[in-house]
């Protein structure tokens, strides 16, 4: 059984270099089309894998070319995959993925068979969620499935661990189901309705959604670091500047690494600073899971922190 399960999304990243982002009406031009295996939840299930964490993806995939080569992948990090099904009557997800020359990217996400994940696929999975330590889940399947794979983990005393992305509204019942939030600061402003433009203004929304039941919220700031809020502490935690190559994966990366530390016995603050520590070796590197980091690269460079 793994520790960590995954229920969200699989998709083939379709990921341009160019040298800023085009505007509306404008075309720009390219370089060096890649097909990168991505989607949230499978990022975050091969960034934990990746670290050394025995870990379980529960999603689907469509029977097109993109399909088993996600899945293979997948098997190549590490992953159980066991519970990855394949169907038959819709496409992969898929995401087009463009790069500036700063490492900033900009996504538009086709859902494909992610969006056909219902509960039925999460009862079958039952049995690895209930002997799971941590279940992870993100917004690219449909927010009932979320629900109900909370639903479950509750029912067997599993830590949750919600990453609300991409950007969309939500329940704040769903969102006190969980017991950690890590938002980023477009989904924070998004739940809270406060505009959210620096530590301060994020520190804000955080206690706003703490004040309304939620247990834990982690916001990541990207190259700033993160900022952790419980209802006893409130800690800001810096990122380690390096030059971003593609910011892709980042915040699958954090995740992967918070949930990896707590795996560890890390107290929270130290989780997350080693969350901080994998989401900046990724900016390090182009693509999405080909940037996430090893093991070995992670104890190299967290000692050094």
């Amino acid at each position: 059984m793994a520790d960590i399960v995954v229920v969200g999304s699989l998709n083939m990243d379709l990921v341009v270099k160019t040298e800023r982002m085009p505007a509306g009406g404008e075309t720009v031009h390219g370089e060096g089309l890649k097909t990168i295996p991505g989607g949230k939840g499978a990022n975050q299930a091969a960034a934990a894998a990746k670290l050394g964490s025995t870990v379980a993806m529960v999603g689907k995939v469509g029977s097109d070319d993109f399909g088993l080569p996600l899945i293979e992948n997948l098997q190549h990090q590490g992953v159980d995959t066991a519970y990855v099904q394949v169907d038959r009557e819709t496409s992969t997800g898929t995401a087009v993925i463009i790069v500036d020359s700063s490492g900033q990217n900009s996504i538009v996400v086709s859902l494909g068979a992610n969006g056909r994940v219902i509960k039925e696929d999460i009862d079958a999975c039952e049995d690895v969620i209930k002997e799971a330590k941590i279940l992870l889940l993100q917004f690219e399947i449909p927010l009932d499935s979320v629900a109900y794979a909370m639903q479950i983990a509750r029912r067997h005393g599993v830590k949750v661990i919600l990453n609300p992305a991409p950007a969309k509204q939500a329940s704040l019942e769903l969102l006190k189901s969980a017991d950690i939030l890590v938002p980023n600061e477009m989904e924070l402003q998004l739940l809270t309705n406060i505009p959210i433009t620096d530590e301060i203004t994020a520190e804000e929304g955080a206690k706003k959604l703490l004040a309304e039941g939620v247990k834990v919220v982690i916001v990541t700031l990207g190259e700033r670091g993160a900022l952790l809020l419980t209802g006893e502490k409130i800690k800001f935690v810096p990122a380690k500047k390096v030059k971003a190559v593609d910011t892709t994966a980042a915040g699958d990366a954090f995740i992967g690494g918070l949930a990896t530390g707590l795996l560890k016995g890390f107290d929270l603050e130290k989780a997350v600073r080693y969350g901080c520590a994998a989401g900046t070796l990724a900016v390090t590197k182009f693509g999405a899971q080909t940037s996430l980091p090893s093991a070995r690269e992670m104890e190299k460079f967290f000692s050094k922190r």
